[in-house]
């Protein structure tokens, strides 16, 4: 076991060599140590004054003009370009708005659609965050399909002739998991059927792959790792060869092929455009897209490798200022199961949560016995994690 002054100097050394430790300053944070941005993202520091801008100048004097002149209109899609490195795929196949939830009835009736009148199941993740399973049986009634739930574990030896779309997880919001997106992409293919993937819990901490690993749908937040903001519209991703045949069950005036033309009949537009429905939430988009700037210059990549070693440093901290048997780690310890946050099994977890709360160490509590620790490495550092586990053991002593 390593002596609490050892843990606290490998921290600094850690800090110290840390190359994405300068982005930090990015963000407005005090001497709290904030392991909530699974949750909400903090604040990147040049948000407000952008912010401020959109309403003073382009809402304030500009008005109805800057749907043309401050590009109002074409922010769904642009601010999508913008995302879509950060998972993995080309421009032309994101667009931003509306929120997870709607972007999931989207995809997912979309994707039913496009697999056929014979494929007559709907495969869900039952360990998913609950909206995605109200969602998916919604969906399942609106289509006339059967809903199946299952583990992501259990997917491959369910999947049938008769399977029409997968709706999967790439991260459990509950325990930090890292499911297999590659592998289960391709076992949803080989069955003939389309994966739709959620990455509210992965876009932004780990690399995706979307393009690389032929997914069909995806959507995500962006109130996340991706810093936008409290209730900051969603994105939806459809696979560029799979655009012409998606057909939305949500089809707006926005995403008519001619908006303004005001026809009676529906014509969708062309690409990632038909993922649109209504008119943009222009103040939480563009304050959406002022937030990106702070991945400027910034690998994903190493995002990932600073996760590791954080989730890695705060475990062994964990181990050694926690009495044996006092919290369980329900999080894999194989870093390719490992998303970027630990969970943490105890008793009166969310007395203890509350507890370390008032003591400057932010995680959250989630029923009925987890603590979850959210480790985004734009703003996280090694002191940080030392200082929350060394808490956490003396609120556990």
């Amino acid at each position: 076991m390593s002596e609490p002054s050892e843990l606290a100097l490998e921290a600094e050394k850690l800090d110290a060599a840390d190359e994405l430790a300068p982005l930090r300053d990015r963000f407005v944070l005090d001497d709290v140590v904030y392991l909530d941005g699974n949750s909400l993202g903090a604040l990147p520091a040049h948000v407000p004054d952008r912010v401020a801008d959109v309403v003073r100048r382009q809402w304030g004097e500009l008005r109805i003009r800057s749907w043309e002149e401050s590009g109002w209109w074409t922010a769904p899609e642009r601010i999508g370009d913008r995302i879509a490195p950060l998972v993995g795929a080309a421009a032309g196949q994101i667009v931003v708005g509306d929120s997870t939830s709607v972007n999931v009835l989207k995809a997912l009736v979309a994707a039913v659609r496009m697999a056929g009148e014979d494929r007559t199941e709907i495969l869900v993740d039952a360990t998913t965050f609950p909206t995605d399973g109200y969602i998916a049986e919604s969906a399942a009634r609106l289509t006339g399909r059967t809903l199946r739930a299952m583990t992501p574990a259990e997917v491959p030896g369910a999947l049938t002739g008769r399977t029409a779309a997968v709706l999967l997880n790439h991260v459990d919001y509950r325990t930090g998991r890292l499911h297999d997106l590659p592998g289960l992409t391709a076992a949803v293919h080989a069955a003939g059927a389309l994966a739709v993937w959620d990455l509210c819990h992965s876009a932004g901490a780990l690399p995706v792959g979307l393009d690389e690993h032929g997914v069909d749908l995806a959507v995500g937040c962006t109130y996340k790792y991706l810093n936008g903001g409290p209730g900051s519209p969603a994105y939806l991703y459809v696979r560029r060869d799979l655009q012409p045949r998606f057909d939305s069950p949500l089809p707006g005036w926005n995403s008519h092929s001619d908006p303004f033309g005001m026809s009676p009949s529906y014509a969708p537009a062309p690409g990632a455009l038909r993922g649109r429905v209504g008119t943009p939430d222009i103040l939480s988009m563009l304050a959406l897209e002022a937030a990106l700037d702070v991945w400027e210059g910034v690998s994903v990549s190493a995002v990932r490798a600073k996760s590791l070693a954080l989730t890695d440093f705060f475990l062994r901290c964990v181990r050694a200022y926690t009495g044996p048997g006092r919290v369980e780690c329900v999080t894999p310890e194989r870093h390719a199961e490992r998303g970027s946050q630990v969970a943490l099994r105890c008793e009166d977890a969310g007395e203890v949560m509350k507890r370390l709360i008032a003591r400057g160490v932010v995680g959250d509590f989630r029923h009925p016995d987890v603590l979850r620790f959210g480790f985004t490495p734009l703003y996280v550092g090694f002191a940080d994690t030392e200082r929350a586990a060394r808490v956490l053991g003396e609120e556990l002593a």
